[in-house]
């Protein structure tokens, strides 16, 4: 146990310390980022210290379960392709210049609006494509405009790491919890409705009073027209995207796997663009795009830190965290440890820790997904959403320091989690 406790731990401080100080490592024109690296060691030694037998490994991996992280990574990148698609059409940017249109010459209506819209694409895409397509074009859109940018970024990752919440698939760690609880999709949402909007909506109250003067001053920018060149592939990806929607919702009454009805409409996806391509002799642009731009990287560090917390598992390190939490108050207990563990070890592995937690109620579980998502805006270290977010702003020259990102985070977490708990703890 303790060789297990010792790897874990030094694996999980370099990870830290990586994000924070070296988090890109560059060979030529090869780059990775450096949490990969060492999730992917830490995973190795688990393995080359024997401390998990490699029988039960096989089993998890490859077990006909939803447990199984590999259905995982297949549901997760399945729709994210379906997401970058859409933006590769032009459909977020679409939306965000309509924003600026409706929004004329007042920045608290452009707010808002910029929220909204954020919030509203993260429950039927995911957390990580609105900051990867939102921020670029609010750190173009601010520095032309001259206004504050710090608004419309912090609303934006908020709303995002929040809302991502209300569906099953907004965030890999709803996935990898629920489906470990066998939790089915309509399930999820007719539980998380509630806390997830009554949570969305105590952020927005918090974050408008912390930039209250800023928003209230006037706008005067010049209307930006932006249309999208092929309407056919907008309509492909949104039709594809609701099909996988209503399927999703209407899964436990058809008895099929979440993890094949998104593979499936993913498929469909690719080969009615190939078959589009082939029809009107042009190159498939914004599938080739769309598959070059999928996070890759996670497979290895979701599967290295699968390895991981394997290797605790096997020791009863779970268990104790069971005992150490007890059953009282579960919700409260549960929310708000995992909403502190994932800015120590980042959400993922934080999910698939508690996701091993034996004799957990439903309660607990939704208080871990909770944790899970609004952990992500407390430090960048919380979420690969936060990490993504201060690369793009160091990228985009926004001075935006780790002081900020915690003194922000700490300000409209902590009341949006209480919250949030308190109207789960209502429900069960």
């Amino acid at each position: 146990m303790i060789q297990s406790i010792i790897i874990a731990g030094i694996t999980c401080l370099i990870l830290i310390l990586s994000i924070l100080f070296f988090p890109k490592i560059k060979i030529k024109n090869f780059e990775i980022s450096t949490y990969i690296i060492v999730s992917l060691i830490g995973a190795i030694l688990m393995l080359a210290f024997t401390l998990i037998p490699l029988n039960d490994l096989k089993d998890k991996l490859f077990t006909g379960s939803s447990v199984n992280p590999i259905k995982i990574l297949v549901l997760f990148f399945s729709m994210t392709i379906i997401s970058i698609y859409l933006d590769e059409v032009g459909f977020f940017k679409y939306i965000a210049y309509k924003s600026v249109g409706l929004a004329k010459h007042s920045q608290f209506v452009l707010f808002i609006l910029i929220y909204s819209f954020a919030s509203i694409l993260t429950i039927f895409t995911s957390n990580d494509i609105v900051i990867l397509t939102f921020i670029p074009f609010i750190c173009y859109f601010c520095k032309n405009a001259n206004i504050n940018p710090i608004p419309y970024l912090v609303g934006s990752f908020v709303g995002a790491n929040t809302w991502s919440m209300m569906l099953i698939i907004g965030n890999p760690t709803n996935i990898y919890l629920a489906t470990s609880y066998h939790i089915d999709f309509l399930k999820y949402l007719n539980i998380m409705f509630l806390p997830t909007l009554v949570g969305g909506l105590t952020e927005l109250a918090i974050i408008i009073l912390i930039f209250r003067r800023s928003l209230k001053k006037s706008i005067n920018v010049t209307k930006e027209d932006y249309k999208i060149e092929s309407k056919f592939n907008l309509i492909v990806g949104l039709t594809h995207l609701t099909i996988c929607l209503i399927f999703l919702i209407i899964s436990s009454y058809i008895n099929i796997e979440i993890y094949l009805i998104s593979l499936i409409c993913a498929i469909s996806l690719i080969l009615v663009n190939l078959i589009a391509s082939i029809f009107n002799r042009e190159k498939p642009q914004n599938l080739f795009n769309s598959i070059k731009r999928l996070p890759y990287e996670l497979i290895v560090f979701v599967l290295s830190m699968f390895v991981i917390v394997e290797g605790l598992n096997v020791t009863g390190f779970t268990t104790m965290i069971y005992n150490t939490l007890g059953e009282n108050f579960g919700i409260f207990k549960y929310g708000y440890s995992s909403f502190l563990l994932c800015d120590l070890i980042n959400n993922i592995p934080m999910s698939v820790l508690y996701a091993n937690i034996p004799n957990l109620t439903q309660g607990d579980v939704f208080a871990s997904i909770i944790g899970s998502n609004i952990g992500a805006f407390l430090t960048p270290i919380g979420a690969l959403a936060g990490i993504m977010f201060t690369n793009l702003l160091a990228k985009y020259k926004v001075k935006y320091s780790f002081v900020d990102f915690v003194k922000y985070g700490f300000i409209i977490s902590i009341p949006t989690i209480t919250i949030t708990l308190l109207i789960l703890s209502m429900e069960f």
